[in-house]
């Protein structure tokens, strides 16, 4: 059996060459792309807000902040994919009403709470990652036995921190409203979204 030798032209040696280097540029400004073209990688997650929603708020468990017959707006779906913070209006659909309750997400996932006794009056004070919570106009909220009640039953069975994926949600009233402290922690899949004004 007799071996034939491969022939190369000059032509083809050079094409190859050319195909190599264009392959280590590739290689190059894929792996650096991020360092020399930032503004392609986006830091900010995807805008989820599926519709921004027209509401005027009703009742006045969030006087001194928002006033009764305010307008305001409702980020649908923001919370699919933002953390709730601390201070957040949120809105969510309460059974039996038909419009969202908007309250202030006073203690989010992971924060500690705890319950005192009040040092004036006949009620409890709320701790919130060992300060006592305020209202906005730097009032302690101080809850009367039935909201004492409720907030240490979470208290108790959660070991005095917001579980995973719950809030403690208040009005901006002294002694509680139609918040967590008449039906406890909520779940934050049960948000509507966001409230701005």
């Amino acid at each position: 059996m007799k071996v034939s030798r491969l022939k190369i032209s000059p032509w083809q040696i050079s094409a190859l060459i050319l195909i190599l280097f264009l392959a280590a540029l590739l290689v190059y400004f894929n792996q650096s792309k991020e360092v020399r073209f930032p503004n392609i990688v986006s830091e900010n997650p995807p805008d989820c807000v599926s519709e921004e929603r027209q509401v005027t708020v009703r009742g006045d468990s969030l006087s001194g902040l928002i006033k009764d017959g305010k307008h305001l707006k409702i980020l649908v779906g923001y919370y699919q994919c933002h953390p709730v913070e601390r201070e957040d209006i949120v809105a969510y659909n309460y059974a039996g009403n038909q419009a969202p309750l908007l309250k202030i997400a006073k203690a989010v996932e992971g924060d500690k709470f705890a319950l005192v006794k009040a040092r004036a009056g006949d009620c409890w004070n709320l701790l919130i990652n060992g300060r006592i919570a305020e209202t906005s106009a730097k009032a302690a909220y101080c809850f009367d036995g039935r909201g004492y009640r409720m907030l240490s039953l979470y208290e108790k069975d959660y070991g005095g921190s917001i579980p995973k994926d719950a809030l403690l949600i208040l009005g901006n009233q002294t002694s509680g409203s139609l918040d967590s402290s008449r039906f406890g922690l909520m779940s934050v899949r049960d948000l509507l979204g966001k409230a701005v004004f």
